[in-house]
């Protein structure tokens, strides 16, 4: 505790600390760590079921009656014992699949309780892929690929434990459907388009038909002649790797 108020320092002048260490920082996991083993022991010895990583807690109980006591008493045990403060924006009694805890979640099928991907998760993902695959940015296509493969590579590992099968068959087309429409606007030029389509083995006649097209970039990048050319084996063979193939792999090891 001590610690965690003994301030910082900023361009050389001493800082006091009311707030403990910045989310994010290095050292806020292992303090939390720390500071809160006392309370692992509590609920331990309570008999609770529970999951934590650093500051980051779920206790699973039988009700809502009982969750709402449990809320109350481990509060009370953590701002009294402790000396720490609980998020109350953050904090909640509800069903485990209505809520996010390391961005997963639960669902049942079967009358067995699973693990899946919570939509805040896919959000902020998807978001990312859009930044890369922004058509606006002039960046080569070989770099686009390198970008997506770090960010596609890091977030299967860390999400293969969920059930996420279909999710990431849709998320592939999804990012080929992008790749598709930033190709289609860096060749530019009727021509380029004409010839490209023509060495991915489209005929003559309907490369010229698809090279004049006036539809829009996304429009066209789920066309059936782009479909047919720009496939998941050119995707491949330009070092995209497929989010299902690496997700299987880490799902079944």
């Amino acid at each position: 505790r001590r610690y965690l108020e003994s301030g910082v320092m900023i361009n050389g002048i001493k800082v006091s600390t009311e707030e403990g260490t910045p989310q994010g920082g290095p050292l806020s996991p292992l303090l939390a760590n720390i500071m809160l083993d006392e309370l692992d022991k509590e609920l331990e010895k309570r008999g609770h079921k529970f999951c934590r990583y650093a500051d980051d807690c779920n206790i699973y109980v039988k009700s809502r009656s009982a969750g709402n006591r449990v809320m109350k008493s481990i509060k009370k045990f953590i701002e009294s014992k402790l000396k720490l403060k609980v998020n109350e924006a953050k904090s909640a009694v509800d069903r485990p699949w209505r809520r996010k805890f390391l961005g997963f979640s639960f669902y049942t099928k079967e009358n067995e309780v699973r693990i899946r991907i919570h939509e805040k998760s896919i959000k902020r993902f998807k978001e990312k892929v859009r930044e890369i695959t922004n058509r606006n940015k002039g960046i080569s296509m070989e770099n686009r690929i390198k970008r997506l493969n770090q960010i596609t590579t890091g977030w299967v590992n860390y999400f293969g434990l969920a059930d996420a099968k279909s999710i990431m068959k849709t998320l592939d087309e999804w990012i080929r459907r992008r790749l598709r429409a930033c190709i289609w606007k860096q060749w530019k030029k009727i021509k380029t388009k004409h010839d490209n389509l023509v060495k991915l083995g489209v005929e003559e006649q309907k490369a010229w038909e698809y090279a004049n097209t006036r539809k829009g970039y996304w429009r066209i990048s789920n066309s059936p002649i782009l479909n047919k050319t720009l496939t998941n084996k050119y995707f491949e063979s330009i070092g995209y790797k497929s989010l299902s193939q690496r997700y299987l792999i880490v799902h079944n090891s």
